[in-house]
This record gives structure tokens, sequence and C-alpha cells, in this order.
């Protein structure tokens, strides 16, 4: 059995290209780059961008088409797909993931100027609704109307 997978969260590094093939499918391209952050041995903080080629097609491509845009945050997953071909005698490779599922992020992530769900401002109130549960304090269930209290060392995992 042989499995190919690829799932990148990432940013587009620019507008969808919308093109028609000759059998009158969509097809759509576009970049996706992805951060790394590490530690170096030295101990000092590093940061690593990879740039992925993507291509959708069909219902896919149109949605991209009409929604996607240039540093947008986006979920891709699909395939791994490598071409080959050769241009004045120098033969090339292209690397590509084609589309097979996507979700896209909030609406102004491209947009700096205005606060995301991803930013780094103060938390909205929908995080303060975020019950902490404590281990050693025993927490009423409400969501089923029940008062019993749930001991965390009861929950098998």
């Amino acid at each position: 059995m042989n499995f190919n997978k690829a799932i990148v969260l990432g940013n587009l590094t620019r507008d969808p290209e919308s093109k028609t093939l000759p059998s009158g499918q969509p097809v759509a391209t576009f970049g996706v780059a992805t951060n790394r952050f590490y530690t170096d041995k030295t101990g000092n903080k590093q940061k690593q961008a990879e740039f992925h080629n993507i291509v959708a097609f069909g219902k896919l491509a149109e949605i991209c088409s009409k929604y996607l845009k240039k540093g947008g945050l986006i979920l891709v997953e699909g395939r791994i797909q490598t071409q080959s071909w050769e241009k004045d005698g120098i033969k090339r490779n292209r690397t590509e993931i084609i589309m097979e599922n996507m979700q896209m992020g909030p609406k102004n992530a491209g947009n700096s100027s205005s606060p995301t769900a991803f930013s780094k401002s103060k938390p909205s109130s929908v995080d303060d609704d975020i019950p902490v549960i404590d281990q050693e304090t025993p927490v009423s269930n409400d969501t089923q109307g029940k008062d019993d209290e749930v001991n965390v060392d009861d929950i098998p995992f």
C-alpha cells in the first residue's frame, strides 16, 4: 500500500493565477509559504521559510480564484506530484501539491492593519469563556444540565 498526502498551513505568496484547460476545466496555481522556527546550536532563535507550489482543479480552482488573496492564511491538503521537462537542453523539475481539499483562514488574515485571530493582541472575550480545569478542584458539568461533579482523576485518558 502506498500513501501520498501533503498538508500545508501557511500564507499565500501571490494571488491565484486562473487558467482554463482545453477541456474547459478551470485551473488555479499559487504559492504558499510556511515558516519553521527553531533554536540553533548557539541558542539563537532561527526562522526558515519553505515555499510550496499549489495547483487546484475544477470547483476548488474557482473558489481559490474568487476568495484567496496574497497574504491570506490557508490550509491545503493534497498529493505531491513532480513534473519534469527539458528546455534549451536543460532538464527542469517542479514539485507541486495537487489540492484535494482546503480550509481558508479568517478573512483578514492577510491584512496586517487589522487584528486577526492569530495576532498577538489582547485575547478576545471568547478566550475568557474557556474553562480552566484544575486537577485539585472538581468541575461541574453545566452543559448537560447536571450538577454532578467531575473528578479529573476519573477521566480515563
